[in-house]
């Protein structure tokens, strides 16, 4: 599923127009990404908590030529799914 058909499953279970889901839908997405910005966690009962985690500076390989490269420390993304979420798909 991509996003402009969940905007359409999102507007037809609320009964708004397709704008009005998408408005809502960024504004969301927005709002979680602004909150791991900041460093806190978004916990969203039932359904998964969103954090950002840390990663370490480490060595890789340019696979095309086999030189050693490093890869700088970074942030990203974690879910972990919530029990109703794991729940609803076994």
């Amino acid at each position: 599923m991509n996003k402009a058909q969940l905007i359409e499953l999102v507007a037809k279970r609320t009964k708004t127009t397709k704008t009005q889901a998408e408005q809502v839908l960024d504004a969301t997405l927005t709002v979680i990404e602004e909150a791991l910005k900041k460093g806190d966690e978004v916990k969203l009962v039932g359904f998964g908590t969103f954090s950002k985690s840390a990663r370490k500076p480490r060595q890789g390989r340019n696979p095309k030529t086999g030189e050693t490269v490093k890869i700088p420390s970074s942030y990203v993304p974690r879910f972990k799914p919530g029990k109703d979420l794991k729940d609803a798909l076994n």
